[in-house]
């Protein structure tokens, strides 16, 4: 990461890392050497700030005080988010937190979980859409989702770009009550990427088309986002990184990232 790049993730992150650094202050045992309460968490306070200076000296902050967060804090996965938790205090923080030499170590433990997901996911079993060398993404959507359908017009107008991408498709169906039989319907199409393309455009045909193959996939689907813990649509798995919801700045950088690297192969 560039210098530069890290300044402003320091910035980016200090609501997080005064939260995270601040609460120690709250460790402190009130009457140590005989120093009321308000004494002790004064002095811990300012070793925190001056050692918070001292770490990140090219942080800038404007005020510095104790957090509502006590005791320890732990990290934990839920949705495939990094997320922590103090049951002390019993406050959740969804942060993003840096090390003393800026690396970010939240994102390093999402790269680390999102890989462990990746062994749950057949690549057979996905319905596949796009060209066969075009850069992979994993998708995880719900036909009656207007963020996947928001993104399936994304996706249209990259390709048209000369910028496409294969889309390993798992039907999420526990969110809206249609989902299941549209998937179904998707799935025991003919045409299935047709089909696709003509649910999440908008088209509500009179009889869904329906068939063993279909329920079973369907079905399968839903075991494999219960393993994953995938609560929202759409979820994205693109270089191996998670991203949640349509991201469309995101998906351009990866995008930009893919052209880039073909490019420069040629």
């Amino acid at each position: 990461m560039a210098k530069a790049d890290k300044l402003k993730a320091f910035h980016a992150a200090t609501g997080a890392l005064a939260l995270l650094i601040g609460s120690t202050a709250a460790l402190a045992a009130p009457g140590d050497n005989g120093k009321s309460e308000d004494k002790v968490l004064a002095e811990a306070a300012e070793a925190a700030q001056a050692q918070l200076r001292q770490s990140f000296t090219n942080l800038q902050f404007e005020e510095f005080g104790r957090a509502p967060v006590k005791g320890t804090i732990y990290q934990a996965v839920a949705g495939g988010r990094i997320i922590y938790y103090a049951p002390t205090s019993e406050h959740i923080l969804f942060a993003t937190v840096y090390d003393k030499n800026g690396v970010n170590v939240t994102a390093l433990a999402q790269e680390a979980s999102t890989a462990k997901r990746l062994k749950l996911i057949d690549p057979d079993k996905a319905l596949a859409i796009g060209p066969a060398d075009a850069p992979t993404v994993i998708e995880f959507t719900d036909p009656d989702c207007p963020y996947c359908r928001a993104l399936d017009k994304f996706w249209a107008a990259k390709a048209a770009e000369g910028k496409p991408v294969r889309r390993l498709i798992y039907f999420v169906s526990g969110i809206h009550p249609q989902a299941a039989a549209k998937a179904e319907h998707i799935l025991c199409s003919l045409d299935k990427e047709a089909a696709f393309r003509a649910i999440y455009a908008g088209a509500a045909p009179k009889q869904l088309e329906k068939c063993a193959a279909g329920a079973a996939r369907v079905a399968e689907d839903a075991g494999i986002v219960r393993k994953l813990g995938i609560t929202g649509t759409p979820t994205l798995i693109a270089d191996g990184k998670l991203v949640s919801g349509f991201q469309q700045a995101e998906l351009e950088s990866f995008l930009e990232a893919k052209k880039a690297g073909a490019d420069a192969v040629r």
